[in-house]
């Protein structure tokens, strides 16, 4: 950490508008909705362009593999390059990518075009270390929530607005629209935000060999890395298993009633705010146990009453709230504590906290998956509630 640090000298503490960081969480909900347009239209998708059941799939993986690619390859370039110029290029290339995917009518240009909307889209994690940057210490917990609001606002409906859209029109008008919106937003970006070079002179190659010895060396990253890959996999295991359990016997809700169901999780959002400020007052520590906490008995209280009730549903709605909550309180908790370690490599720091809990997310949905396939919810919940469970533990063992 000492030997990166004399490489480069950190940004002085700025000031940064509510308007600023109004336009930045905007920015970062809408260029993230990209990566979950596809997933309630994969079916639709599959149909069209002639995709085998199995292969339907990869419309969704290959989206999420170019996401992790971008987080280790292109979002250290947050400390190399000038921001407003890198943002702005990613935006560019996702427009492309998203008119690619809008237009094909055959798998291999569909399918190429969403790996470069996944590896492009990183741009929202160049721009949350960026208002990092903008923001003084005392408030940077609050600023840093604020548009981690807007990030978490976009994933949670992405994927009932692009049902909806898909409902009335088809899965090709929502990628046109999605085009539409990243030229307007750049157009807005481009005007709005003040440049920030980086005072880094290490060359690409030696910023990518610096982020290894930071994952070695930096122990609250390996921490919060860890904790929140475990909440994350149970985020992941949560809604990718939910909407097999309402769409079979004990609910059988309609795809339009599991997009309502969807944005529930939405309210879960309001935490990034306030994590940022419990973290900004020293709280970290109790506001990650209550998130843990919070994630575990989210999958717990699904248990109660016999499913396919109406006391059931209302409880699945309650989970989905609290789950999104405690997930999205302890992602601002770990950022904050990761941010204050340097300025200098804020947004190396960033990709290797958001690739390692990436990697949770992923096997969350796969082992949610076999768990369903193989003891129903029941499974799936409880495997859910060891997830958090287990950060807990490992939590307990971090000296104060």
């Amino acid at each position: 950490m000492n030997q990166l640090a004399t490489t480069t000298a950190p940004d002085p503490a700025t000031s940064i508008s509510v308007k600023m960081t109004v336009l930045l969480a905007f920015a970062c909900g809408l260029i993230v909705a990209n990566l979950y347009y596809a997933q309630p239209l994969a079916g639709p998708i599959g149909a069209t362009l002639g995709l085998s059941s199995g292969a339907t799939g990869l419309v969704v993986t290959l989206t999420q593999i170019g996401y992790g690619a971008g987080l280790l390859f292109i979002v250290p370039l947050g400390d190399l390059v000038e921001t407003r110029r890198l943002v702005l290029t990613l935006i560019g290339l996702v427009t492309i990518a998203l008119l690619g995917a809008a237009g094909s009518t055959h798998p291999f240009p569909f399918l190429t075009s969403m790996l470069c909307v996944g590896l492009c889209s990183v741009a929202v994690q160049v721009l949350v270390p960026y208002a990092a940057h903008l923001a003084p210490e005392a408030i940077r917990g609050r600023v840093v929530g604020s548009v981690m609001s807007g990030l978490m606002l976009g994933i949670m409906l992405a994927r009932p607005v692009a049902s909806f859209i898909a409902q009335v029109s088809s899965w090709h008008t929502v990628f046109f629209l999605s085009a539409g919106a990243m030229v307007l937003l750049a157009a807005m970006l481009r005007v709005t935000l003040p440049a920030r070079r980086p005072a880094s002179t290490l060359s690409y190659g030696m910023l990518l060999v610096s982020m290894a010895r930071l994952a070695r060396g930096t122990s609250v990253l390996q921490r919060r890395a860890l904790y929140h890959a475990c909440l994350f996999a149970a985020f992941s295991l949560f809604w990718t298993t939910v909407p097999l359990l309402l769409a079979g016997p004990e609910f059988r809700l309609s795809q339009g009633g599991i997009a309502l169901f969807a944005l529930a999780g939405v309210a879960g959002a309001v935490a990034a705010p306030i994590a940022g400020r419990a973290a900004d007052k020293g709280l970290t520590r109790p506001a990650t146990a209550v998130a843990m906490l919070a994630v575990a008995g989210s999958f717990l209280i699904t248990h109660i009453g016999s499913y396919g009730s109406p006391v059931s549903l209302g409880l699945l709605v309650v989970a989905g709230i609290v789950l999104d909550f405690g997930v999205t309180t302890n992602l601002v908790l770990g950022q904050r504590a990761i941010f204050v370690l340097g300025a200098e490599y804020r947004s190396r720091l960033n990709g290797l906290y958001m690739a390692t809990f990436f990697v949770g997310g992923a096997l969350g949905s796969a082992l949610g998956g076999l768990a369903f396939a193989g003891g129903g919810w029941r499974a799936a919940s409880w495997l859910g509630a060891a997830l958090p469970i287990a950060a807990l533990a490992y939590f307990a063992t971090e000296k104060r």
